[in-house]
């Protein structure tokens, strides 16, 4: 499960809770309300109806004619009069509980809200809310006006007043479930992009440590960096103590050798040759050592190189012009196919550096006669640069690791090997500019390496 599922989960799962005890009580309430606002009015209107009945005398004969005169609403509001025993005497019902005792102090005490009443003159009886104000005269008790209605009247209204309610609590509802999906994609954005970070770390592509106004994320964050650097640092001094160790010892074990049979005083002859070899070697160190500085400049270079505009389809004219005396001289003719312009981005330096390795290394490979084309062009936010050589392609167990420091191929005319840096300097060329480069080999025959860079504007 993704974390921000787990997140977004929680979020709704717990107030999910809370909002449907929360429902539950204010719709539950709804009722409540409606009823005590009933009970506020019949109060009142109880009350004014004892003061009224009084002024028919102080018996209940007198109360029956002044209530008498009341226009009969039954069904939406019942008078009735009882003695000082309860017994009623007066119903505006058709006089349907005349007779009847009604029971003081009339008391609720149910659970349900409506019927928790503890006032003296309420109850809700046979689903009809009855308020009743004492007749006093003179001091004295002499009986009871009340009024009841039916709790039906309210249900229309108590319904309509739960779905609204009901109503507005799906679209809260729906707003918050919103809210804790951004929330949850706002939480889980920086660690997305933090792992996107480790991932490309992992593959050894080049990645910025993601910014983050959350503390805890940056500092994360940064100790990624920190740990990587570390590492990096650990096992590239590890890898160069190893491949240094490795590529020195051929020529170490070769000029020795030489050295060992010149000092056996051997003719001019065989002195020249072992003098040569020497001299072959040592510049064979020079060059490594020198491939070695370049590229441990450029990996220094963590900031990047510098942005600047620049055309790189005359980059690649100016780099493929002095690469042409190199490809006479091998007998390789070098063509290309460029559009009149390829706005982009870079070092033009340094992409020039990179460009100049791929087509030496081409022209190395590819046999005397054969050719070499380079290609440029632009590809939606990128612009692609291809060198197509003519020699035996590269074997399928190479393919995964020519661009590793070191590692090198017999040359098809010599059977010498390079220094191994080549490609190692165009990767790292490529990766300081946002880019990438691969090598494949071409269906027709050769190899094609393939560099690939931002545009202008990306």
């Amino acid at each position: 499960m993704k974390i921000r599922t787990a997140i977004f989960g929680v979020y709704v799962g717990a107030s999910a809770l809370g909002f449907a005890a929360l429902m539950f009580l204010v719709l539950r309430d709804v009722r409540l309300r409606y009823v005590e606002s009933m009970r506020r009015t019949l109060g009142d209107t109880a009350a004014f109806l004892a003061v009224f009945a009084a002024e028919g005398g102080s018996e209940p004969a007198g109360w029956r004619a002044r209530l008498g005169q009341l226009p009969p609403q039954a069904d939406l509001l019942r008078v009735f009069a009882c003695a000082a025993d309860g017994r009623v005497v007066f119903d505006s019902a058709h006089g349907r509980d005349v007779g009847q005792v009604y029971r003081w102090s009339m008391t609720g005490g149910g659970r349900v809200a409506t019927e928790g009443y503890t006032v003296a003159n309420v109850a809700e009886v046979d689903g009809e809310l009855r308020v009743v104000a004492p007749v006093r005269i003179a001091g004295e008790l002499r009986g009871w006006v009340g009024v009841g209605r039916p709790l039906a009247s309210v249900t229309e209204g108590v319904s309509a007043a739960r779905w609204r309610l009901a109503t507005y609590a799906a679209l809260l509802a729906a707003a918050m479930t919103a809210a804790g999906w951004w929330i949850a994609n706002r939480l889980t954005h920086s660690l997305e992009r933090l792992t996107e970070y480790a991932v490309a770390v992992r593959d050894g592509r080049a990645a910025q440590p993601p910014a983050s106004r959350a503390r805890e994320i940056a500092a994360l964050a940064q100790a990624f960096e920190e740990m990587r650097v570390t590492l990096e640092g650990k096992l590239h001094v590890e890898r160069y103590t190893q491949a240094l160790a490795h590529e020195f010892k051929a020529p170490l074990t070769a000029i020795r050798g030489a050295a060992e049979l010149l000092a056996e005083n051997p003719p001019a002859e065989d002195r020249a040759r072992f003098a040569a070899n020497v001299l072959g070697e040592a510049e064979r160190l020079r060059r490594i050592v020198d491939r070695l500085l370049e590229l441990a400049a450029l990996e220094s270079r963590r900031a990047g190189p510098a942005w600047e505009p620049l055309d790189l389809a005359t980059v690649v004219a100016r780099v493929v012009a002095e690469a042409r005396g190199a490809a006479e001289l091998r007998g390789v003719a070098l063509r290309t196919a460029l559009p009149a312009a390829l706005p982009g981005r870079g070092d033009a330096f340094l992409l020039g550096q990179a460009l100049g390795n791929l087509i030496q290394n081409a022209l190395e490979f590819s046999p005397r006669g054969g050719d070499v084309t380079v290609t440029a062009r632009a590809e939606g936010a990128a612009v692609v640069v291809e060198v197509d050589d003519g020699g035996p392609g590269v074997p399928d167990y190479a393919l995964v690791r020519v661009f590793e420091r070191f590692y090198s191929l017999p040359r098809p005319d010599s059977g010498r090997k390079s220094s191994g840096l080549g490609l190692s300097i165009v990767r790292e060329i490529a990766r300081l500019h946002r880019g990438e480069v691969a090598l494949e080999n071409r269906a027709g025959g050769g190899a094609r390496a393939t560099l690939t860079l931002p545009a202008a504007g990306a």
